[in-house]
């Protein structure tokens, strides 16, 4: 094997690229990797996986003679058979190939294979790799020999096993995928749900999917839609906008805009068109996905109810929105977890390498979109915490500046040394985007927008009659738009007021609304054609050192984990990122089993646990377990931000929350902060 070592590395990282390629289909996974094991090692070799119904699945086999792989295909086939015979006890057990020879001139006759099955066919040597796919046996790779005398070296058995192993990478891989899948099915029917239209329009704006909704709006069946230009149903204005809006997107940038609709039957509807540009698999423009607002209602002066159930839908939205999110988190918990063991794995530099790099950092994306999304989605009964404003602002920086576009400067200014406010923190985020928004609608032809951040320590109704005093944080939003009247400023915080034709009238509003619910105070000054600024003072978080400090001195290396974990996969990649690490880890996909587990007996160092879960909440549990365990320490994992969670989750000097989706780092960091170093070796 020295000789065949070198071609035989490059021989697997073929397999494993061609079986990353082939994720898509299960079967084409067993047929790749059958035909590649028996490329390697010779004569014939089949691949029997067990289904999602715990049985198992159809047989991919292989052989150089085609009459040969017929006979062993009809003679080694399960499907349908439940893991109950030996040799699967055996397998899924030690986890440890079997290799079985003849002895004297009879050719083998024990092997899995069928009663029914007809004549065995000739062999004399065989290998059962067991495949372990997350932590499970999930069926076996088996070679045979059909010479008499035939048998497996050490070397060729090894080799099986690593084959056993890539495909174990690729079978994990594909389950993935087609949980993806279902999630993408999840958010189709979103969006066939949602109250506004969609249109898919291509780069011409030509109309190439519609939903439902936009049919109504636009007074033609979705059917009809398809195919037909947006430009038919816009005005020479409206077609003239449009093609700057598709310039824009074409350009990489989305817009946002008001429009008047002229629907089939020839009335106009009023409607705010959202545009946001499409790509195709190399990166090029595709189109642009096209969602469309009826706003007619909202513009009309007895719209107010139509206004409330406006509101209605929207947090009914939210709350879809924030459950989503929260699934998704898991997904990408287990892809992002996943792709970055295959990296460690890979070589530097390698396809494979590059390809988990690729996923690694398309997860990162849709952490901060789902974060996003969960901080905005909802906020009714949300957990106010701790947020140092300089922090605040780096990270809404990004959010201003998609808000305001290229057409509008940004300039912030704000030191380290700014005090930090209690509050929640989406709630605060949306505040703050709301005024980016109202200053980029005052200056369309742009401008310039200037946000400032002070500490400032005044006396109560310093700043207005029941205002607040003592430590502040003065947030200034600054804007060289059109400016307010004096009449217009005075009324410019009242819900629906609004001298924008297109606009609902609720953004400074619910900004005021914001503020004030942490306790603080809100205040205009506007010119016309010089531009408004907006104060917002926030009362200082009282500062309470020492906490940290004793914690840290009670910080101890510990070996015993307890994973919780309601979703079977999650719970596994969390034991396969922190096991490495010494950790002796146990796992509980319930947290009643974890209570019986501790109350006969067992001492973890550490929970971890998920903060939602169906029978008892991650505090439940932490509470049921610290009666046998007080000072157990408790790391909480969630899909949902720590302000999403409200007063579901507490947490004291004993306990942290690690956001899905987390890397191996930011889990390892979290323990160590929480418990102190790892261990030196692993923990019996």
């Amino acid at each position: 094997m020295g000789v065949m070592a070198y071609p035989l590395r490059y021989a697997l990282a073929d397999l494993a690229h061609a079986l990353s390629r082939a994720t898509h289909d299960p079967y084409d996974v067993q047929v790749i990797a059958a035909q590649a094991a028996a490329d390697m090692i010779g004569d014939g070799a089949a691949v029997v996986l067990l289904g999602d119904d715990g049985r198992y699945g159809p047989i991919a086999a292989t052989h150089p003679d085609d009459e040969a792989a017929r006979r062993l295909a009809v003679w080694l086939d399960r499907h349908g058979d439940a893991p109950d015979d030996d040799f699967s006890a055996t397998l899924a057990a030690g986890r440890r190939p079997i290799v079985a020879s003849a002895e004297g001139s009879a050719p083998l006759t024990e092997l899995p294979s069928r009663t029914d099955s007809g004549p065995a066919p000739a062999v004399y040597a065989a290998v059962l790799c067991p495949v372990i796919v997350d932590n499970a046996y999930a069926g076996y790779l088996i070679l045979t020999r059909g010479a008499p005398g035939g048998f497996y070296a050490a070397a060729e058995v090894e080799l099986a096993r690593d084959v056993a192993g890539e495909l174990a990478l690729a079978v994990s891989s594909a389950r993935a995928t087609r949980r993806l899948r279902r999630s993408e099915e999840k958010y189709r029917r979103v969006l066939e749900t949602v109250p506004e239209g969609v249109l898919q329009l291509d780069t011409e704006g030509v109309t190439t999917y519609a939903n439902e909704p936009i049919g109504v709006v636009l007074g033609l069946p979705r059917e009809q839609l398809v195919g037909l230009p947006l430009r038919g149903f816009l005005d020479k204005v409206g077609q003239q906008e449009l093609n700057r809006r598709l310039t824009e997107c074409q350009a990489g940038r989305s817009t946002v805009g008001a429009a008047r609709l002229m629907r089939a039957d020839g009335s106009r509807r009023s409607a705010r068109m959202s545009m946001m540009p499409l790509t195709d698999d190399h990166g090029a423009f595709g189109g642009v996905v096209c969602m469309i607002t009826d706003t007619t209602d909202h513009i009309d002066a007895r719209g107010l109810k139509r206004q409330l159930d406006h509101l209605r839908r929207l947090d009914s939205l939210g709350q879809l929105i924030g459950g989503l999110s929260h699934d998704f988190n898991n997904l990408l918990t287990v892809v992002s977890g996943s792709a970055e063991m295959l990296a460690g794995a890979a070589a530097e530099g390698s396809e494979q390498h590059r390809l988990a790099t690729d996923i690694l950092e398309a997860v990162d994306t849709g952490r901060t979109l789902t974060h996003q999304l969960l901080a905005f989605g909802r906020s009714d009964g949300g957990r106010p915490e701790i947020i140092p404003v300089p922090d605040l602002l780096t990270d809404v920086q990004s959010l201003f500046s998609r808000t305001l576009g290229e057409h509008i400067g940004l300039d912030m200014a704000f030191g380290p040394d700014v005090w930090a406010v209690r509050a929640e923190r989406g709630p605060l985020e949306q505040a703050l985007v709301n005024l980016a928004a109202n200053a980029r609608d005052a200056m369309l032809h742009g401008g310039m927008v200037r946000v400032a951040a002070s500490n400032e320590t005044v006396a109560a109704g310093q700043l207005g009659e029941d205002t607040p005093g003592g430590r502040l944080v003065h947030l200034v939003v600054q804007d060289t738009g059109v400016g307010m009247s004096d009449e217009t400023r005075q009324r410019a915080l009242e819900p629906f007021f609004t001298t924008r034709a297109t606009a609902a009238g609720l953004g400074l509003a619910t900004t005021a609304g914001i503020v004030r619910a942490v306790g603080g105070h809100i205040t205009l000054e506007s010119q016309p054609r010089i531009g408004t600024t907006v104060h917002l003072y926030l009362p200082a978080a009282e500062q309470r050192p020492g906490s940290a400090t004793a914690h840290e001195a009670t910080r101890s290396v510990i070996g015993r984990v307890l994973i919780v974990e309601d979703q079977p996969e999650v719970g596994r990649l969390v034991q396969r990122l922190i096991e490495p690490a010494g950790y002796a880890i146990t796992v509980a996909t319930d947290a009643l089993e974890a209570v019986a587990q501790v109350a006969a007996g067992a001492h973890p160092d550490l929970l971890i646990t998920d903060v939602v879960m169906p029978a008892m909440t991650g505090p439940e549990l932490a509470a049921a377990l610290r009666t046998h365990r007080p000072e157990l320490p408790v790391l909480y994992m969630s899909g949902y931000t720590a302000a999403s969670l409200g007063p579901q989750l507490e947490l004291d000097d004993n306990s942290m929350l690690v956001e899905k989706p987390f890397t191996r780092s930011t889990l390892l960091g979290a323990i160590r902060s929480l418990c102190g170093p790892q261990p030196v070796r692993p923990t019996d």
